[in-house]
């Protein structure tokens, strides 16, 4: 790993780790699909099935920016501002630290995806 690619590959390394939060989260929710009473099947069902997909494809968007694939920077960031919402809406409905954790979480990992060092690695500079 070179220092120009250091920042580069530690946003690489956060992205993987949202990824393996959101599969513990779809984990989660297929816990309670299944112990639920059967109140609102369809609903639960496709958020069960929506967190699987963010899952997969924040999974895909840091295994194309390991590569170093400068057309996966846009979808890294952009899962960053939507890190950021849920971080927001945490912080004023609780819990709190899980907000802040996460609000720590999207701006760090857009920070160094976006450094100049990072666009250096990717060859955009």
């Amino acid at each position: 790993m070179t220092t120009a690619a250091a920042s580069l590959d530690w946003g690489v390394r956060l992205l993987y780790l949202q990824s393996v939060g959101l599969a513990g989260l779809t984990a989660y929710l297929v816990v309670l699909d299944l112990t639920s009473d059967g109140a609102d099947v369809g609903v639960a069902a496709s958020l069960t099935v929506m967190a699987a997909l963010a899952a997969a494809a924040v999974f895909l968007v840091a295994r194309a920016l390991g590569r170093r694939k400068v057309r996966a920077r846009g979808p890294a960031v952009v899962v960053q501002l939507f890190l950021l919402a849920t971080g927001g809406f945490l912080v004023q409905v609780g819990p709190l630290w899980l907000g802040l954790v996460l609000l720590a979480l999207a701006a760090i990992t857009a920070v160094l995806v976006l450094l100049p060092a990072s666009s250096r690695a990717l060859g955009v500079d």
